[in-house]
C-alpha cells in the first residue's frame, strides 16, 4: 500500500492564525474607509473582542489566530490520524 504523505499540523495552523490575522485587518481596514459595512458588523458580532478601533483590531487579531490556528491544527491531527489508520 502506498505511504500517505502526514501534514505538519503545527505550520498549517500558523498558516491559518496568519491567514486569519491578516483577513481582520482587511476588514479593519475596510469598516474605517466605509467599505462592507454589513460584513465589518458581523464579523463584530462573530467576535467579541473586534472593533474598529486600534485596540479593537489588536484583539480581533489575536482571537482570530487563536481560532484560526486551533481549527487549522485540528483538521490536519484528525487527517495524520485517519491516514495513518488507513495504512495499517
Amino acid at each position: 500500500m502506498q505511504k500517505t504523505k502526514q501534514l505538519d499540523a503545527k505550520a498549517l495552523g500558523f498558516a491559518g492564525a496568519s491567514v486569519s490575522a491578516i483577513i481582520m485587518f482587511v476588514m479593519w481596514l475596510a469598516g474605517n474607509i466605509g467599505w462592507w459595512g454589513a460584513q465589518v458588523k458581523m464579523m463584530m458580532v462573530w467576535h467579541n473582542s473586534f472593533t474598529l478601533s486600534v485596540i479593537g483590531l489588536l484583539g480581533g487579531m489575536v482571537e482570530a489566530a487563536v481560532y484560526g490556528f486551533i481549527i487549522l491544527y485540528g483538521i490536519a491531527w484528525f487527517y495524520n490520524r485517519f491516514s495513518a489508520t488507513k495504512q495499517k
